[in-house]
């Protein structure tokens, strides 16, 4: 079972994405010019531009790669220009899908979605169809340790202390939720003490989850698979737990 939990699928995901840095790079930099161009170029004033640029820091995104998609966002450079979408729809078992596109060709993006959620059993529905059933939160996902466990009751305390709204046990990762706006100052207070994380980000989290059994979680996160190799996706929400 833990092999396929949905935690460790994350992490193996995670480190997929990873190993394929170019494309990596390439989604990243377009999160960058989107957000300067909403927001300004100083990540100071600009949350959504500093969640970018964490983001890259994490791939180990070059400084120079960055400045040049911060350049692109106020116009410097010539570049692409991207449209944000969000687009909704179901895959195998009912599960609730939503995906957060930036593309430069929205017919384009749209059929390579439709198609991957029809090869697998899904379909792709109308705006509104299943983001209702999502809210924004931020995130932060911590693994617990065997070799160096983490104490549940200091980690609770210094989160809630730090501003989170509530913190859960899931397998062997504690999850934390915080407001969006609350996301930064509780990452910045627990990695003053020194957690690493698994995950720290500003998701779309379900309010409530379906059950859907080991074998099709496999189908589902084989779909999140093929939806995340497609260039133009940069996200990927979905609302399942594995029974």
């Amino acid at each position: 079972m833990a092999g396929h939990s949905k935690w460790s699928n994350i992490k193996h995901r995670k480190a997929a994405q990873d190993a394929k840095r170019g494309q990596a790079f390439t989604k990243v930099a377009r999160q960058i010019v989107m957000a300067v161009k909403e927001g300004g170029p100083d990540p100071e004033t600009n949350f959504r531009l500093r969640l970018a640029i964490d983001r890259a820091r994490q791939i180990n995104m070059p400084n120079d790669n960055i400045e040049r998609a911060i350049n692109r966002g106020v116009g410097n450079t010539d570049g692409d220009n991207f449209e944000e979408i969000i687009y909704e729809g179901y895959g195998p078992h009912g599960v609730a899908i939503m995906m957060q596109v930036l593309t430069d060709n929205r017919n384009r993006t749209a059929g390579e979605v439709r198609h991957a959620l029809s090869k697998a059993g899904g379909n792709l529905g109308e705006s509104g169809c299943v983001s209702w059933m999502f809210e924004q939160k931020g995130l932060i996902a911590i693994e617990q340790n065997t070799a160096s466990p983490v104490d549940e009751d200091e980690l609770m305390m210094q989160a809630l202390e730090a501003g989170a709204e509530d913190i859960q046990l899931e397998e062997d990762v504690f999850k934390i939720l915080t407001a969006p706006n609350d996301f930064n100052q509780v990452k910045q207070a627990l990695e003053a003490e020194g957690y690493q994380f698994l995950v720290a980000e500003v998701s779309m989290v379900p309010k409530n989850t379906i059950s859907i059994s080991e074998e099709a979680g496999e189908q589902i996160e084989k779909l999140i698979d093929t939806l995340e190799d497609l260039d133009d996706v940069q996200e990927v929400y979905t609302n399942y737990e594995i029974e």
